[in-house]
C-alpha cells in the first residue's frame, strides 16, 4: 500500500499550470530520493499513466488516464449533471462556482463556471483543494465519517495563506458550524482576499462525496450578499446530489435563512 500511495503522490503533482516535470523536479516535489522516484516513474510509464517527452525527457500525464476518465464519464456522467447547475449558480451569484469530488486527503476540482465579472476568482480544473482550509473542504468534512475527520486533523496541516487556521480544535468548530447549516465557510484561509462558501454533495452512503462552492473576493462580501450566496449554493448542492441519484441530508433541505458574512 505504501508503494501505491507513493506512485499516486507523483500523479498528484501534475496540474494544468504544471504539466511537465523532470526526474529531479518530481523527486523534490514529493520528497523521495531520485532512485525511488525513477522506479515509480518507470512503472507508471509502463502502464501508460505517464509518458516521457522524447527530446526533453520530461514526464507528463499519459493516455491511459484519458481512457479511464472517459470510462468514468461514460458510466458516471459528471459533466452533464454538474455543468448546467454550475453555470446557473455563477449567473445567480455573479461569482465563480466550482464542483469537486473527494480524492484521497483532498478534493479534486472537476467543474468550474467562471464569474462574469472582470474582478473574479480563478480556479483551475484539476486543482486539489485542502479539506481543512476551504469552504468546500469544511462542508465535506462536516458530513464525512468521524474516522476521516480524525485522520485529516491528526496529520500535519499545510498553511497556504497567512490566515490559514491549522489548529485542529478551531477547525472542528468550523466543522460543527457547517453541520448545522450545511455550509462550510472559509475567509482567506486558502488564499488571501478570497472567501469560499461550500455545501456538501452526497452519495448513496449518506455521507458527503464532494462539494459545490462559490468563491469571491473579500471586498465584495457582505452579510446580505453572503446570505444570498449560501442559499444558492445549498440549492445547487441539492440539485447535483439528486442528479447523481442520491438524497441530500435533511440539513441541506432546510429553508430558513443562513447567517451572513463571517
Amino acid at each position: 500500500m505504501r508503494t501505491v500511495r507513493k506512485a499516486l503522490n507523483l500523479l498528484d503533482v501534475f496540474s494544468e499550470t504544471a504539466s511537465e516535470f523532470g526526474l529531479s523536479e518530481l523527486a523534490r516535489n514529493v520528497g523521495y530520493d531520485k532512485a525511488t522516484t525513477q522506479r515509480m516513474l518507470a512503472a507508471l510509464t509502463d502502464h501508460g499513466m505517464l509518458e516521457q517527452h522524447p527530446q526533453t525527457k520530461k514526464y507528463r500525464l499519459g493516455a491511459e488516464l484519458l481512457r479511464l476518465a472517459r470510462v468514468r464519464e461514460a458510466t458516471f456522467p459528471i459533466s452533464e449533471i454538474v455543468e448546467p447547475t454550475l453555470k446557473k449558480l455563477a449567473q445567480q451569484t455573479g461569482e465563480t462556482a466550482h464542483f469537486s469530488l473527494a480524492s484521497g486527503s483532498h478534493l479534486a476540482t472537476l467543474g468550474i463556471a467562471d464569474s462574469p465579472r472582470a474582478n473574479r476568482i480563478n480556479i483551475e480544473k484539476g486543482e486539489r483543494l485542502p479539506l481543512h482550509c476551504t469552504g468546500s473542504g469544511i462542508a465535506f468534512l462536516a458530513f464525512s465519517p468521524d474516522s476521516l475527520v480524525n485522520e485529516i486533523l491528526n496529520q500535519p496541516l499545510e498553511a497556504p495563506s497567512d490566515k490559514t487556521v491549522t489548529d485542529p480544535k478551531r477547525i472542528r468548530q468550523y466543522i460543527a458550524a457547517a453541520k448545522k447549516t450545511a455550509i462550510g465557510t472559509i475567509d482567506e484561509g486558502y488564499e488571501a482576499e478570497v472567501v469560499g462558501y461550500g455545501a456538501p454533495i452526497f452519495d448513496w452512503t449518506g455521507f458527503a462525496s464532494g462539494a459545490v462552492a462559490v468563491a469571491l473576493p473579500s471586498s465584495r462580501n457582505s452579510p446580505q450578499y453572503a446570505r444570498e450566496i449560501k442559499s444558492a449554493v445549498r440549492k445547487a448542492a441539492v440539485e447535483i446530489t439528486r442528479g447523481f441519484g442520491a438524497e441530500p441530508d435533511e440539513v441541506l433541505l432546510r429553508n430558513e435563512p443562513i447567517e451572513g458574512a463571517p
